[in-house]
């Protein structure tokens, strides 16, 4: 399959877990990959080597999202690389670090992705595509249980996906979809680790609940086959994995 042959996808956060897949998978379909990183280089190295094994160029992109003057760097760099950006993937995300500033989370949840949108757009064309990347418990904040340990996060990207969302009669009118992509659990990734730090049994609760934890390449393969589908509307959730919680 080549349906994003001649497309350049930046993908934010893809060193490792869930970026990482999908930058493989969208190099695997034909695309050219920008690997964003914060710090991880080796890790981004060995990405980019498996970007370029399937003959697709791989640009290798260190940038702190929450810095401006790093990804407006990062941007120049696509620019003069590839002069154009089909494909945004906003996967970094995060939140629950130590030792960070008490607005860390709405820095890099909300205020981060609204620039790495502004700062893609003018390479963006008609047809291009926006992906944010949540979870259930960010998506439906407000409705349904959240461990006390991931308010934050729920809370701050939330609030990145309902400000993204305004932004949709603007992209609309440049012929630019934002597509949302929600997981459950994703088995292996930190945040439901770190998670049961603090509640012992709470991953296996949840597969015991659902029956099924989607794994870091069922969501990866979810958010490529999303990008790629040409009938969905501007707006439309994708969601991978159960919605269900019990609240007893």
């Amino acid at each position: 399959m080549s349906d994003f042959c001649g497309q350049v996808a930046l993908v934010t956060g893809a060193s490792r877990g869930i970026g990482a897949s999908v930058a493989r998978i969208l190099a695997e379909r034909g695309a050219d990959i920008v690997i964003n990183y914060r710090s991880k280089s080796s890790r981004a190295i060995e990405v980019a080597d498996a970007v370029r094994a399937t003959g697709r160029q791989a640009l290798l992109a260190q940038a702190d999202i929450t810095s401006e003057s790093e990804m407006r760097e990062m941007m120049k760099l696509v620019e003069n690389e590839f002069t154009r950006l089909d494909l945004l993937i906003l996967n970094a995300s995060g939140g629950m670090e130590k030792d960070k500033a008490a607005d860390y989370a709405m820095q890099l949840n909300l205020t981060a992705q609204i620039r790495a949108v502004d700062l893609s757009l003018p390479l963006m064309q008609a047809g291009g595509r926006i992906v944010f990347i949540t979870s259930h418990l960010a998506h439906f904040y407000g409705h349904k249980p959240v461990t006390p340990i991931y308010e934050l996060v729920a809370q701050s990207k939330k609030a990145g996906e309902e400000a993204l969302r305004s932004r949709i009669p603007e992209l609309t009118n440049k012929g630019i979809k934002l597509l949302v992509v929600s997981g459950d659990l994703i088995e292996g990734t930190i945040t439901p680790k770190l998670m049961q730090r603090q509640n012992p049994g709470f991953i296996e609760s949840r597969r015991k609940q659902t029956g099924f934890l989607p794994s870091v390449e069922d969501f990866a393969h979810a958010i490529v086959d999303a990008a790629a589908n040409t009938q969905l509307k501007s707006g439309a959730t994708i969601f991978v994995g159960s919605t269900e919680w019990e609240t007893a």
